[in-house]
């Protein structure tokens, strides 16, 4: 979707804002269609997103201009490389982003102010940590190299699972490596093992031997995909963001009416086989509007967002990643979810 580097294993960066146009008069009267909303003709949100087969959906709403049936005009930018986006974001670039839970929560330590106000999926089997022949275990990672993006989800499955096992980040030889460069080293065998998620799974995979030793199947809800905004573009635009909500939800309508019309939109983005595309979507569990309306609320496991919140918050600064546990006062607005038709 996961905190995470969601890259493209095809380098083609397409990025352009959909053509959206008032009603003309026409003879001399209005042209009254009012099926859908009017559009806002306003300068549009700009989204940010990358790859991650959580995210692909985006490129169906705008194909199938569902923010202009929507109502509200939008900028979607892909993004190569996922860190990019979480960058463009915090700088201003960006007014949301497609981006995991735990990357939310360090941008937010190191002073961001976001929210999230929408949960696209969890990650159920898409991240993993991929290891060679002789490796079986996590443990048999002691001393071995092991590469992953820094800083990202897949670092903070390699460091969760290496704790579970009565390791830390010292026991091994760690590798900062972008995630494609991750899987391309892991495949070369310059590497014993790598933290990485799909597409990049599958060049992985293709090392002799390969296996993974774990995935985020076995850790369900660590690893969540959302939509996050800048707070102050939410208080200033909060019509603009429930119909970007809106949107989402139509677009898996569409998705789940139309499979046949939506499902070359979704491997052409994914820059992947079709099959391939089809193997990722076991390992990523797209939420409904019900899930998303009850993530939101608290609870005492990682399916509920608060909770996971708190527990990912302490385990960055645990493990270093964030020096200091941030405000999480602000974090979650479940108020767009909530008012979807």
């Amino acid at each position: 979707m996961k905190s995470s580097s969601r890259p493209q294993p095809q380098r083609r960066s397409r990025s352009r804002a959909l053509a959206l146009s008032l009603l003309a008069a026409l003879s001399g009267g209005v042209l009254a269609a009012c099926q859908k909303p009017p559009v806002d003709q306003a300068s549009p949100v700009r989204i940010g997103y990358s790859a991650w087969p959580g995210w692909f959906p985006w490129q169906v709403t705008e194909t199938k201009n569902l923010f202009s049936d929507a109502g509200v005009p939008v900028k979607m930018q892909w993004f190569d490389g996922y860190l990019d986006s979480i960058n463009a974001l915090s700088a201003g670039q960006l007014d949301c982003n497609s981006q995991t839970l735990n990357d939310t929560i360090s941008s937010i330590a190191g002073g961001a102010d976001q929210q999230v106000v929408l949960m696209n999926d969890f990650s159920t089997g898409n991240d993993q940590i991929i290891a060679g022949p002789g490796i079986n275990t996590i443990a048999d990672l002691k001393g071995k190299k092991v590469a992953a993006e820094e800083g990202t989800v897949d670092h903070y499955l390699l460091l969760m699972v290496l704790k579970e096992a009565g390791l830390s980040a010292k026991d091994i030889k760690f590798v900062p490596l972008e995630t494609g460069a991750a899987a391309a080293a892991f495949a070369a065998g310059k590497v014993d093992a790598a933290g990485v998620y799909a597409p990049f799974t599958t060049q992985a995979l293709k090392r002799a031997g390969a296996k993974a030793l774990t995935t985020s199947r076995e850790h369900p809800g660590a690893i969540s995909d959302l939509l996050v905004c800048r707070r102050d573009f939410i208080v200033k635009n909060p019509e603009k963001i429930q119909k970007v909500v809106n949107a989402w939800f139509a677009t898996l309508n569409t998705i789940k009416k139309d499979p046949a019309g939506t499902l070359p939109i979704l491997v052409e983005r994914s820059g992947v086989s079709e099959a391939e595309f089809k193997a990722y979507n076991a390992g990523t569990t797209i939420q409904t509007l019900e899930q998303n309306r009850q993530g939101f609320k608290p609870g005492d496991s990682m399916l509920s967002m608060p909770h996971a919140a708190e527990q990912i918050s302490l385990f960055l600064v645990e493990t270093g990643l964030a020096k200091t546990k941030p405000d999480l006062s602000n974090l979650l607005n479940s108020q767009f979810v909530d008012a979807v038709k």
